[in-house]
């Protein structure tokens, strides 16, 4: 990890800027962008770019099996559905069933943001994480069967590769709130926040 230029507030509020920046790393393939100009990356990307946060995150999605991924519907209202996000070749992968919603959801708007299963009680744990991105769906035939091969999931299926445009992980850090994000092209932020900060907090 490379080291942090850290600042202090008065009210006790700590925001570190990792001199580490986005957009270098394993790019696999051409990336989009996704609406409103961001640019998706590899989880290759991300791992190379910031690998602490990455690693928490890909631990924290491995804790359980079902997440949650938001879509929009076609009148721009979110849709939330259960999904399985895996890991591997350097992307994350977002499988599901032939025709469900949430599959022509993404063919008509990519944008989505997948939430990692909170699991159960009011302990936050390994923490809270969450990546959005846009979603292309995956047309070779010859990827698909490999997947299928090493996943076995029910066929026919959808698969889309995500793109991603930014990970966030909120744990908790006694005394503080501790928030990471990552976007491609931007430095790792971390701030650290109590329930005494009275300001807004806008993260840039």
């Amino acid at each position: 990890m490379t080291s942090e230029d850290e600042q202090r507030t008065g009210s006790g509020r700590r925001v570190e800027r990792s001199a580490a920046a986005g957009g270098t790393g394993h790019r696999t393939g051409h990336r989009g962008a996704a609406a409103g100009g961001a640019v998706g990356v590899s989880w290759a990307e991300v791992e190379a770019v910031a690998p602490e946060l990455a690693r928490a995150v890909r631990a924290r999605f491995g804790a359980y099996r079902h997440h949650i991924l938001a879509t929009l519907r076609r009148d721009g209202a979110p849709r939330l559905s259960g999904l399985e996000a895996d890991f591997r070749y350097g992307e994350l992968w977002l499988g599901m069933m032939i025709g469900s919603r949430k599959a022509l959801d993404l063919r008509r708007d990519p944008r989505f943001a997948l939430h990692a299963n909170p699991g159960g009680g009011t302990d936050p744990g390994a923490g809270d994480v969450r990546i959005a991105g846009q979603a292309v769906e995956v047309t070779d035939s010859g990827l698909k069967a490999r997947y299928a091969a090493d996943v076995e999931p029910p066929e026919p299926f959808h698969l889309y590769r995500a793109e991603v445009t930014e990970v966030v992980r909120t744990s908790v850090e006694a005394p503080f709130m501790k928030v990471e994000s990552w976007r491609p092209g931007r430095p790792l932020r971390t701030i650290r926040r109590t329930s005494q900060d009275a300001e807004l907090l806008v993260d840039g």
